[in-house]
């Protein structure tokens, strides 16, 4: 529990830094608070001399009640317009702060490495950046708006009631700790059950999210069913512990409304008997019975306002672990100069893998000339894209280093480094937007012509001249509403327009007709011409003309040669090459 109470205090205090740059506001918004508080306050004491004004028959001072009534009137026009203004502030403070998180969130979300994405479900981290952080602002945005005005109501009432009697305000005083126990109570019973109602909740939008990214996988193996059971469990989880926490943040209610019931049975009794005995004026009574109301009322409010803050904290700690996630290796502050390389790529005595426990490429050294084709073939999981990755610095090595004409690619920042190399890979890669912004993504700057050309180069010119807008056809996210096929030939024209140093081609022709893909291999012998290049394929056919072949088996280099040369050497890689093609 008191590490629980850690948790929260440090929350507590990183939201309190956002809100720092908002202090102004937050202070204006308090003085607001006070002032409708004491004119809230006040108006008891008004309408309380306007009875006395009218309690005996024949006796009623028209003019002191007529003023009263004025002062009441304007009394309650002022507390209108601060309650406003407050709101409004309130309102402000919330939404910057907000937005604030959100911002760093997202930012730190791009410096995330790689091994992160590939550990957590889209649909979790989505849940965080977008529940989580509306959960957060609601609960912030009461605490605000209830927070500040319930404590000062309850202070302000409390010397208001002492000007009108120091005994029965003891009374009152007296009964209070019930409903500070019941909030306390209310809090501790919380806070375990919302934290663990936002992380099923983030668990089922991982879910619903690769069911509908996945939905023709699912139904091509037929596991409705099965994805339905998974839903349903994750979904009885979800009501089992929401219906827990709103079951215990519902008690606040009725819990503070009978120590509600107690404080103004107290007050009616004492005052009856002060008002009987004359040391209270039935006009002195009506004020403590209104302000026995006010002053019970914030209770509820905050008893609420706890419970709504129990929740925001829990989202906002899920919130803040996602920035706490390390971030990537940062690029160095004196990285070295790198423009526009030659494409020399040495790889020198390279160890890496995912997991400590599973070793995948151990000991890999290899030297690529400026201008070279190379080929990597091999079995599935041997560390042919996980090389490509290397090259990229999606992963760092465990070991040894990657040069690149010279510059070790830990010493270069990310971005000049891959400004220098262009990437199609089996899975495609879309942006919401227009054909066009998706050619031109690595060069914002192409001219029309550059971008057509691009595109005739890579065959995709016809079908987009087919499209209803043609370059300025609108596709949606992961380019929805065009073929995967299609989807390649945008990806492979966005790397011809901007036309590297340096390519990588990782199964660039899969989705494509034998047809298209022999034009584009066409397309792309002249594109790697002067260019270093690296082609991962499992049809051997498309790397008969590489320079070198790498052969790849659990991760190390197995043989390495000419197509020619090893077809002769009768290895491994006849055997895959003669699988392939065998009569």
């Amino acid at each position: 529990m008191r590490k629980d109470h850690a948790a929260q205090h440090a929350t507590l205090l990183r939201v309190m830094r956002y809100i720092r740059p908002h202090l102004l506001k937050l202070g204006v918004s308090l003085l607001l608070a006070l002032v409708t508080v004491a004119l809230t306050l006040y108006v008891p004491i008004l309408i309380g001399r306007a009875i006395d004004c009218i309690v005996s028959p024949g006796h009623v001072d028209f003019a002191l009640l007529k003023s009263t009534l004025i002062t009441i009137g304007a009394c309650i026009a002022l507390t209108a317009l601060a309650q406003w203004a407050q709101s409004e502030l309130n309102n402000r403070v919330t939404y910057d702060t907000v937005r604030d998180i959100r911002r760093d969130a997202f930012a730190h979300l791009q410096q995330l490495p790689l091994k992160y994405i590939d550990a957590h479900p889209t649909g979790e981290t989505v849940s965080r950046m977008i529940a989580d952080v509306d959960t957060f602002a609601d609960g912030l945005l009461m605490g605000f708006t209830q927070l500040f005005s319930g404590v000062m109501t309850i202070l302000g009432t409390l010397v208001f009631m002492v000007t009108l009697s120091p005994m029965i305000t003891l009374v009152v005083v007296l009964v209070t700790p019930i409903s500070l126990l019941v909030a306390n109570f209310i809090a501790k019973s919380t806070h375990d059950m919302f934290v663990l109602q936002s992380k099923t909740r983030g668990e089922q939008t991982a879910l619903i999210d690769e069911a509908m990214n996945e939905q023709k996988l699912v139904q091509a193996f037929a596991r409705e069913d099965e994805t339905l059971a998974q839903f349903d469990e994750i979904n009885e989880r979800l009501r089992a512990c929401s219906l827990r926490a709103v079951f215990f943040s519902s008690l606040t209610n009725p819990c503070t409304r009978f120590v509600n019931s107690l404080v103004y049975a107290a007050v009616a009794l004492t005052g009856a008997l002060a008002a009987a005995s004359g040391s209270l004026t039935i006009g002195g009574l009506s004020s403590f019975l209104s302000y026995a109301n006010q002053y019970t009322k914030p209770f509820n409010e905050i008893s609420g306002v706890i419970t709504e803050v129990q929740n925001a904290l829990a989202c906002a700690a899920r919130i803040f672990e996602l920035i706490d996630e390390p971030a990537q290796t940062p690029d160095p502050e004196n990285a070295e100069p790198f423009e526009h390389a030659l494409g020399e790529v040495v790889i020198d005595d390279v160890s890496f893998s995912y997991t400590p426990e599973r070793p995948l490429i151990e000991d890999f050294s290899l030297r690529v000339k400026p201008g070279q084709r190379v080929a990597i073939v091999g079995p599935t999981g041997c560390g042919k894209t996980t090389m490509i990755n290397l090259l990229m610095r999606f992963y760092d090595v465990n070991s040894g280093a990657i040069s690149v004409d010279g510059h070790e690619t830990r010493f270069l920042t990310r971005r000049c480094l891959r400004r220098n190399i262009g990437m199609v890979l089996q899975d495609t890669w879309l942006a919401s937007g227009t054909i066009r912004d998706n050619i031109a993504m690595g060069k914002p700057d192409a001219s029309e012509a550059d971008i057509i050309a691009a595109a005739k180069a890579a065959h995709a010119h016809g079908f987009i001249r087919r499209l209803p807008d043609g370059y300025n056809t609108v596709i949606r996210e992961n380019g929805e509403g065009l073929s995967q096929g299609q989807k390649q030939l945008l990806c492979i024209a966005r790397v011809m327009l901007c036309l590297p140093p340096i390519l990588i081609l990782d199964e660039a022709t899969s989705s494509i007709d034998t047809r298209t893909e022999l034009r584009i291999q066409d397309a792309f012998a002249k594109m790697m011409q002067g260019r270093t290049s690296f082609i991962v394929a499992h049809r051997l056919s498309t790397i008969r003309h590489a320079d070198v072949i790498l052969v790849m088996k659990d991760g190390r280099v197995i043989e390495q040669g000419t197509h020619a040369s090893l077809l002769a050497q009768g290895g491994f890689y006849s055997e895959l090459y003669h699988a392939q093609f065998a009569q």
